[in-house]
């Protein structure tokens, strides 16, 4: 195995910094605590130049007149809000992430759907602020020249990818159980974007999986880590107290490659935190899990806000829901369900909802997860839910403070109760507001056991841990392609 020794560690440290350090694109880029692949975060600043450019090619198709010349000046502020916009239809969608064996037909239809959302948001802003108002024609003719450009963007995207190999390319020091995890993560597709070197048998593995390909180190690792081009050694031996080369590792460092532990790995790459590899000090020694006043003062205008403005377009769609429940219920039963559910902290709060299913749902007052097909659910109750309309009510819960906008889904405390005594740190969730969506819903489909409220908690600290403006952004843009889908409905 590695060795270190005074004489080998001189030697290294003299090298050239290692070529996994020039593989610019095979990294990632920290955005207010969350990491987006550079490649996607580059890729998206060059397309917001390309929807600039095909804003003002539209303008020239339409009114066939030189839009460069007279008013390129005029029309740069109307082209940025269109490119962010309809940026921000390429985000909800999942423009911006890693989508394995994705074809031209899917991801034109994942470029569509994105366009024709920012076209609905454009029409919205020209409602609020007409000074921004383009005509129908000129807007659509931007819109499809957008579509066109974009599409070609993807395909040379996907070619120089495919040609050059972006994926980041990953040595594993270890063979044993926790290399395993990794291994699984990869077959479930979990992790994208990764390409695994080798996984390197270190002393102290435990029950080493014979169909995990292992090598022998041609050298030290510092010459071979920068022969293969490594971009990120992950640590993952079952024993790290023995045969841990400290100088190489700390030489590969200052060569331009990243480090990482397993769990930061897998928080990083599937954006959850494994409770079953989490030591309890690293919840308070790792970075995140802060919340001060000035965060908790614009989560709560953010909330208010997002509230104020979608309200012109819930009003109508919870008017016909309301209808449609009566109409059903033959107005014996009530339009709004009301249930008990936890507050941060702990505390409990009453939380309204569409009345989804039968009167008299749960035998005995006993608490029942929803099932797939559940034959509690009523006709109009399943599109409700299919659609989350059933949860619209909450926006009053937002408003009065119960709720945010964005945070982990409120439970009843009858499944807190059960979920806590047998899955641990579950009630550290409660260290935030609970939300109208939440990280864990646009990652994991519905929930409705032990199993699962185990892996959405994983997801949930995520939040709690990284919350912030951008993971907030982000998880209601993509709330949109849950709704719209209607995924993991139940």
């Amino acid at each position: 195995m590695l060795n270190d020794s005074a004489g080998n560690k001189q030697k290294q440290s003299a090298k050239a910094p290692a070529k996994g350090s020039q593989r610019f694109f095979a990294r990632s880029t920290r955005l207010f605590r969350h990491h987006v692949p550079t490649e996607y975060f580059l890729l998206g600043v060059i397309e917001f130049f390309i929807l600039i450019l095909s804003y003002h090619v539209g303008l020239d198709l339409r009114f066939s007149e030189n839009v460069w010349g007279q008013a390129f000046g005029d029309f740069l502020v109307r082209a940025m809000v269109f490119a962010g916009i309809m940026q921000v239809g390429l985000i909800a969608f999942g423009g911006y992430q890693r989508h394995s064996a994705q074809s031209n037909t899917m991801l034109a239809a994942r470029v569509g759907a994105s366009m024709l959302l920012g076209l609905l948001i454009m029409s919205l802003i020209f409602y609020l602020a007409p000074v921004f108002f383009l005509g129908r024609g000129a807007l659509a003719m931007a819109v499809c020249v957008g579509f066109v450009f974009i599409m070609m963007s993807r395909i040379i995207f996907g070619r120089i990818s495919h040609a050059h190999d972006m994926r980041m390319r990953i040595l594993v020091l270890g063979a044993g159980k926790k290399a395993g995890l990794v291994k699984e993560a990869e077959a479930a597709g979990e992790i994208e974007g990764i390409n695994i070197i080798y996984y390197m048998p270190m002393p102290g593995d435990k029950d080493a999986d014979s169909s995990i390909s292992l090598i022998n180190t041609p050298g030290a690792l510092f010459n071979y880590v920068t022969e293969k081009q490594v971009d990120i050694i992950l640590l993952a031996m079952d024993e790290q107290r023995r045969g841990l080369p400290v100088h190489e590792l700390l030489d590969c460092k200052m060569g331009g490659v990243e480090v990482l532990d397993l769990l930061t790995f897998f928080e990083r790459h599937t954006s959850k935190i494994r409770l079953d590899i989490m030591q309890p000090s690293w919840l308070f020694l790792s970075e995140g899990f802060e919340v001060n006043q000035f965060r908790r003062l614009w989560k709560r205008i953010f909330d208010v806000a997002c509230v104020l403005v979608l309200l012109p377009v819930v009003l109508p769609v919870a008017a016909i829901a309301s209808l449609a429940v009566f109409i059903e219920g033959r107005g014996r039963a009530g339009i709004f369900y009301i249930q008990t559910c936890v507050s941060e902290n702990g505390r409990p709060f009453q939380i309204y909802k569409f009345r989804s299913m039968i009167s008299g749902a749960e035998k005995k007052g006993v608490a029942q997860w929803a099932a797939k097909n559940d034959a509690r659910i009523t006709r109009v109750g399943s599109v409700l839910r299919k659609y989350r309309v059933d949860e619209l009510p909450q926006l009053f819960n937002v408003l009065r403070g119960d709720m945010s906008f964005v945070g982990p889904r409120p439970e009843r405390p009858e499944f807190v109760e059960r979920l806590a005594e047998k899955i641990p740190y579950y009630n550290e969730r409660h260290r935030v507001k609970p939300g109208l969506s939440g990280w864990a819903q646009i990652r994991y489909p519905y929930g409705a056991s032990e199993e699962d409220g185990f892996e959405k908690l994983q997801y949930d600290l995520y939040y709690v841990k990284n919350c912030g403006l951008l993971l907030d952004f982000l998880v209601i843009l993509q709330t949109a392609e849950v709704v719209l889908l209607g995924k993991g409905a139940q």
